[in-house]
Protein backbone atom coordinates (compact mmCIF):
# COMPACT_ATOMS: atom_id res chain seq x y z
CA UNK A 1 0.00 0.00 0.00
CA UNK A 2 1.23 3.49 -1.00
CA UNK A 3 0.26 6.33 1.29
CA UNK A 4 1.22 10.08 0.80
CA UNK A 5 0.93 13.53 2.60
CA UNK A 6 0.79 16.73 0.65
CA UNK A 7 -0.01 20.15 1.93
CA UNK A 8 -1.31 21.50 -2.11
CA UNK A 9 -2.18 25.07 -1.17
CA UNK A 10 -5.59 25.29 -2.24
CA UNK A 11 -6.99 22.23 -3.85
CA UNK A 12 -9.34 23.83 -6.31
CA UNK A 13 -6.36 25.86 -7.60
CA UNK A 14 -3.88 22.84 -8.36
CA UNK A 15 -7.17 20.56 -9.17
CA UNK A 16 -5.67 19.48 -12.44
CA UNK A 17 -2.09 18.88 -11.06
CA UNK A 18 -3.29 16.95 -7.89
CA UNK A 19 -5.55 14.56 -10.54
CA UNK A 20 -2.13 14.11 -12.40
CA UNK A 21 -0.16 13.24 -9.71
CA UNK A 22 -2.63 10.67 -8.12
CA UNK A 23 -2.59 9.15 -11.73
CA UNK A 24 0.68 8.97 -12.20
CA UNK A 25 1.75 7.83 -8.83
CA UNK A 26 -0.68 5.22 -8.11
CA UNK A 27 -1.14 6.28 -4.68
CA UNK A 28 -3.82 4.40 -2.41
CA UNK A 29 -4.01 7.00 0.26
CA UNK A 30 -3.60 11.03 -0.02
CA UNK A 31 -3.86 12.99 3.23
CA UNK A 32 -4.09 16.43 2.01
CA UNK A 33 -3.41 19.54 3.69
CA UNK A 34 -4.53 23.02 3.05
CA UNK A 35 -7.70 22.35 0.76
CA UNK A 36 -9.05 26.22 1.17
CA UNK A 37 -12.38 25.70 0.85
CA UNK A 38 -15.50 24.20 2.04
CA UNK A 39 -17.46 21.50 2.18
CA UNK A 40 -19.91 22.76 -0.67
CA UNK A 41 -17.07 23.97 -2.79
CA UNK A 42 -14.62 21.13 -1.86
CA UNK A 43 -13.75 19.23 -5.37
CA UNK A 44 -15.40 16.00 -4.69
CA UNK A 45 -15.94 14.56 -8.79
CA UNK A 46 -11.86 14.85 -8.43
CA UNK A 47 -11.29 11.67 -6.25
CA UNK A 48 -14.71 10.39 -6.97
CA UNK A 49 -14.09 10.21 -10.74
CA UNK A 50 -10.54 8.19 -10.37
CA UNK A 51 -12.00 5.75 -7.37
CA UNK A 52 -11.29 7.44 -4.70
CA UNK A 53 -13.35 7.71 -1.10
CA UNK A 54 -12.87 10.94 -0.27
CA UNK A 55 -13.68 12.60 3.50
CA UNK A 56 -12.91 16.37 3.86
CA UNK A 57 -13.21 18.81 6.95
CA UNK A 58 -13.36 22.52 5.95
CA UNK A 59 -15.12 25.75 7.51
CA UNK A 60 -13.64 28.49 5.22
CA UNK A 61 -11.05 29.48 2.25
CA UNK A 62 -8.69 28.79 5.30
CA UNK A 63 -6.77 25.78 6.58
CA UNK A 64 -8.95 22.42 5.35
CA UNK A 65 -7.65 18.60 5.49
CA UNK A 66 -8.42 16.01 3.96
CA UNK A 67 -8.11 11.96 3.30
CA UNK A 68 -8.28 10.51 -0.47
CA UNK A 69 -8.59 6.48 -0.21
CA UNK A 70 -8.65 3.88 -2.83
CA UNK A 71 -8.53 0.85 0.01
CA UNK A 72 -11.28 1.76 2.06
CA UNK A 73 -11.84 4.93 4.54
CA UNK A 74 -13.70 3.99 7.61
CA UNK A 75 -14.93 5.67 10.97
CA UNK A 76 -14.16 9.38 9.63
CA UNK A 77 -12.66 11.44 12.41
CA UNK A 78 -12.74 15.69 12.89
CA UNK A 79 -10.43 16.99 15.48
CA UNK A 80 -8.66 15.16 17.96
CA UNK A 81 -10.04 14.62 21.11
CA UNK A 82 -9.46 18.17 23.57
CA UNK A 83 -8.36 20.07 20.14
CA UNK A 84 -7.25 23.86 20.56
CA UNK A 85 -9.15 26.58 19.53
CA UNK A 86 -8.21 29.71 18.14
CA UNK A 87 -9.09 33.44 18.75
CA UNK A 88 -7.05 36.64 18.16
CA UNK A 89 -7.03 38.10 22.03
CA UNK A 90 -8.32 34.91 23.56
CA UNK A 91 -11.65 36.63 22.19
CA UNK A 92 -14.36 34.70 20.04
CA UNK A 93 -12.24 30.86 19.72
CA UNK A 94 -13.25 28.67 16.91
CA UNK A 95 -11.86 25.39 16.38
CA UNK A 96 -10.02 25.04 13.05
CA UNK A 97 -10.04 22.14 10.46
CA UNK A 98 -6.42 20.99 11.12
CA UNK A 99 -7.13 17.66 11.77
CA UNK A 100 -8.64 14.34 10.25
CA UNK A 101 -8.44 10.72 10.90
CA UNK A 102 -9.52 7.68 8.85
CA UNK A 103 -9.30 4.23 8.79
CA UNK A 104 -7.82 2.82 5.80
CA UNK A 105 -7.12 -0.72 4.84
CA UNK A 106 -6.46 -0.73 8.43
CA UNK A 107 -4.27 1.80 9.11
CA UNK A 108 -5.63 4.92 11.14
CA UNK A 109 -4.62 7.82 9.25
CA UNK A 110 -4.24 11.13 10.35
CA UNK A 111 -4.62 14.35 7.56
CA UNK A 112 -2.46 17.38 10.15
CA UNK A 113 -2.41 20.92 8.98
CA UNK A 114 -0.28 21.66 12.37
CA UNK A 115 -0.40 25.74 13.32
CA UNK A 116 2.51 27.90 11.87
CA UNK A 117 3.24 29.77 15.02
CA UNK A 118 3.73 33.00 13.03
CA UNK A 119 6.37 34.83 15.44
CA UNK A 120 7.84 33.55 18.67
CA UNK A 121 6.23 36.01 20.57
CA UNK A 122 2.80 36.14 19.06
CA UNK A 123 -0.23 34.72 20.30
CA UNK A 124 -0.42 31.73 17.39
CA UNK A 125 2.95 30.52 18.92
CA UNK A 126 0.99 29.20 22.53
CA UNK A 127 -1.51 27.72 20.49
CA UNK A 128 0.65 25.83 18.26
CA UNK A 129 2.40 24.21 21.59
CA UNK A 130 -0.87 23.23 23.04
CA UNK A 131 -2.29 21.71 19.63
CA UNK A 132 0.93 19.85 19.78
CA UNK A 133 0.62 18.64 22.99
CA UNK A 134 -2.61 17.46 23.06
CA UNK A 135 -2.57 16.02 19.98
CA UNK A 136 0.49 13.81 21.59
CA UNK A 137 -1.87 12.89 24.34
CA UNK A 138 -3.75 11.69 22.06
CA UNK A 139 -1.73 9.43 19.76
CA UNK A 140 0.67 8.32 22.92
CA UNK A 141 -3.07 6.82 24.55
CA UNK A 142 -3.66 5.33 21.57
CA UNK A 143 -0.04 3.59 21.37
CA UNK A 144 -0.61 2.96 25.24
CA UNK A 145 -4.12 1.30 24.27
CA UNK A 146 -3.20 -1.06 21.70
CA UNK A 147 1.09 -0.89 20.85
CA UNK A 148 0.49 -3.19 18.08
CA UNK A 149 -1.96 -0.30 16.36
CA UNK A 150 -1.51 0.94 12.86
CA UNK A 151 -1.09 4.94 12.89
CA UNK A 152 0.61 7.49 10.72
CA UNK A 153 0.36 10.68 11.81
CA UNK A 154 1.15 12.62 8.31
CA UNK A 155 0.95 16.13 6.97
CA UNK A 156 2.55 19.61 7.69
CA UNK A 157 4.23 19.69 10.81
CA UNK A 158 5.62 23.60 10.85
CA UNK A 159 8.56 22.34 12.51
CA UNK A 160 12.51 21.65 10.97
CA UNK A 161 13.42 19.34 13.80
CA UNK A 162 16.93 19.28 12.80
CA UNK A 163 19.36 21.99 12.32
CA UNK A 164 19.75 20.39 8.71
CA UNK A 165 16.74 20.62 8.09
CA UNK A 166 16.31 24.11 6.89
CA UNK A 167 18.82 25.80 4.36
CA UNK A 168 20.66 27.62 6.97
CA UNK A 169 19.74 27.42 10.59
CA UNK A 170 22.07 30.83 11.25
CA UNK A 171 19.85 32.77 9.25
CA UNK A 172 16.79 31.64 11.52
CA UNK A 173 18.44 31.81 14.52
CA UNK A 174 19.79 34.68 14.00
CA UNK A 175 16.53 36.21 13.09
CA UNK A 176 14.59 34.69 15.48
CA UNK A 177 12.69 32.93 13.17
CA UNK A 178 9.86 29.85 14.19
CA UNK A 179 10.17 26.51 13.16
CA UNK A 180 13.25 25.60 14.38
CA UNK A 181 12.64 27.09 18.05
CA UNK A 182 13.81 24.76 21.25
CA UNK A 183 10.12 24.33 22.55
CA UNK A 184 8.28 23.48 19.11
CA UNK A 185 11.22 20.77 18.13
CA UNK A 186 10.76 19.53 21.61
CA UNK A 187 6.67 19.30 20.77
CA UNK A 188 7.66 17.12 17.77
CA UNK A 189 10.52 14.98 19.93
CA UNK A 190 7.62 14.17 21.92
CA UNK A 191 5.70 11.89 19.53
CA UNK A 192 9.54 10.06 19.33
CA UNK A 193 9.33 9.57 22.49
CA UNK A 194 5.80 7.98 22.56
CA UNK A 195 7.05 5.81 20.22
CA UNK A 196 6.20 6.98 16.33
CA UNK A 197 9.30 7.15 14.24
CA UNK A 198 9.72 9.65 11.23
CA UNK A 199 10.08 7.22 8.68
CA UNK A 200 10.92 9.09 5.70
CA UNK A 201 14.21 10.40 6.37
CA UNK A 202 15.74 7.41 6.52
CA UNK A 203 15.43 6.88 2.88
CA UNK A 204 15.61 10.54 1.96
CA UNK A 205 18.80 11.55 4.43
CA UNK A 206 19.74 15.06 4.30
CA UNK A 207 21.21 17.56 4.33
CA UNK A 208 19.79 19.94 1.77
CA UNK A 209 16.33 17.58 1.50
CA UNK A 210 13.29 19.32 1.83
CA UNK A 211 9.79 19.41 1.31
CA UNK A 212 8.81 23.17 1.47
CA UNK A 213 10.32 25.95 -0.46
CA UNK A 214 8.78 29.69 0.08
CA UNK A 215 7.43 31.27 -3.26
CA UNK A 216 9.49 34.47 -2.45
CA UNK A 217 13.20 35.22 -2.89
CA UNK A 218 13.35 32.34 -5.22
CA UNK A 219 13.64 29.82 -2.73
CA UNK A 220 13.43 26.68 -5.00
CA UNK A 221 15.67 27.43 -7.48
CA UNK A 222 18.05 28.63 -5.25
CA UNK A 223 17.54 25.01 -3.13
CA UNK A 224 16.76 26.83 0.29
CA UNK A 225 14.08 24.83 1.60
CA UNK A 226 12.89 23.51 4.74
CA UNK A 227 11.40 19.41 5.37
CA UNK A 228 8.53 20.27 7.55
CA UNK A 229 5.92 17.34 6.36
CA UNK A 230 6.23 14.22 7.84
CA UNK A 231 5.32 10.96 8.36
CA UNK A 232 5.48 10.30 12.04
CA UNK A 233 4.43 6.13 12.00
CA UNK A 234 3.32 3.87 15.41
CA UNK A 235 5.87 0.75 15.41
CA UNK A 236 3.60 -0.88 13.65
CA UNK A 237 3.36 0.67 10.56
CA UNK A 238 7.17 1.53 11.00
CA UNK A 239 8.00 -1.89 10.25
CA UNK A 240 6.05 -2.20 7.10
CA UNK A 241 7.99 0.38 5.23
CA UNK A 242 9.86 -0.67 2.20
CA UNK A 243 10.18 2.54 0.86
CA UNK A 244 9.67 6.48 0.95
CA UNK A 245 10.30 9.79 -1.02
CA UNK A 246 9.90 13.15 -1.68
CA UNK A 247 8.92 14.31 -5.13
CA UNK A 248 10.68 17.26 -5.02
CA UNK A 249 9.51 17.41 -9.11
CA UNK A 250 6.05 18.06 -8.07
CA UNK A 251 7.61 21.69 -6.95
CA UNK A 252 8.31 22.46 -10.26
CA UNK A 253 6.75 24.26 -12.81
CA UNK A 254 3.60 26.68 -12.94
CA UNK A 255 1.46 26.99 -10.30
CA UNK A 256 3.19 24.20 -8.09
CA UNK A 257 2.30 24.05 -4.28
CA UNK A 258 5.03 25.44 -2.37
CA UNK A 259 5.16 21.93 -0.82
CA UNK A 260 6.44 18.60 -2.55
CA UNK A 261 4.45 15.27 -1.77
CA UNK A 262 6.09 13.08 0.91
CA UNK A 263 5.15 9.18 -0.21
CA UNK A 264 5.47 6.36 2.09
CA UNK A 265 5.77 2.67 0.60
CA UNK A 266 3.51 -0.29 2.51
CA UNK A 267 4.51 -3.93 2.34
Amino acid sequence: MKIATWNVNSLRARADRVEDWLRRTDVDVLAIQETKCKDENFPWELFENNDYEVAHFGYSQWNGVAIASRVGLEDVERTFAAQPAFGKGGKDPKQEARAIGATCNGVRIWSLYVPNGRALQDEHMPYKLEWLRRLQENAAGWLAQDPTAQIALMGDWNIAPRDEDVWDIDFFTANQMTHVSAPERAAFNAFVDAGFADVVRPHTPGPGVYTYWDYTQLRFPKKEGMRIDFTLASPAVAARVSDAWIDREERKGKGASDHAPVVVELV
